[in-house]
């Protein structure tokens, strides 16, 4: 089947062009997630085992660390994980919903002194019918966002530019930490 035929989904063309990602399509496919039919350790429990720089590791509490987005939504995008394999909200203790909170307030101001972002998505899926690509470990979603960041990539083209390797990115994050 042509490109052509393709995009028109039953052979007449839409007049859309396409900018395509294939790199997610292997995180789609279940790279680097634990899923029922594949013996893969949970991502966020083999993480704090790595080197920070290794792990794309930003910072490290005493109940979580914050970590670079593998596959971020933006620039920046930032997950803050618990040190303990729990999947709920409802399973993390006082301490451990604390940390986490406090990480991801410490994010965001990092975010600001760092590139200036001029707000935030914050989030939290819980359970894989919510859209968790992890749901079995508990992870807080920061994602940074600034004026004009929705342009026409991911509106049009469903892609995202990113201006900065994640371990550039990571090691200004740590040093601003």
């Amino acid at each position: 089947m042509s490109d052509q035929e393709f995009r028109g989904g039953a052979g007449m063309p839409d007049g859309w062009q396409r900018l395509w990602a294939p790199h997610r399509a292997s995180y789609l496919a279940g790279e680097n997630r634990p899923l029922p039919d594949n013996e893969i350790e949970c991502p966020f429990c083999r993480i704090p085992k790595l080197s920070d720089e290794e792990g794309l590791i930003v910072a490290r509490g005493r109940e979580a660390y914050v970590v670079m987005n593998l596959y971020p939504y933006n620039a920046g995008h930032l997950l803050i994980c618990s040190n303990r394999h729990v999947a709920d909200l409802t399973e993390l203790t006082e301490n451990e919903r604390n940390e986490i909170l406090e990480l991801s307030a410490h994010a965001m101001k990092t975010l600001r002194k760092v590139s200036g972002a001029a707000g935030f998505n914050l989030g939290m899926n819980q359970g894989a019918i919510s859209g968790a690509g992890v749901a079995e470990h508990i992870h807080q979603h920061v994602i940074p966002r600034w004026s004009g960041d929705s342009n026409f990539m991911p509106l049009i083209g469903q892609t995202k530019v990113l201006p900065q390797l994640l371990s550039e990115t990571r090691s200004q994050l740590a040093s601003a930490w």
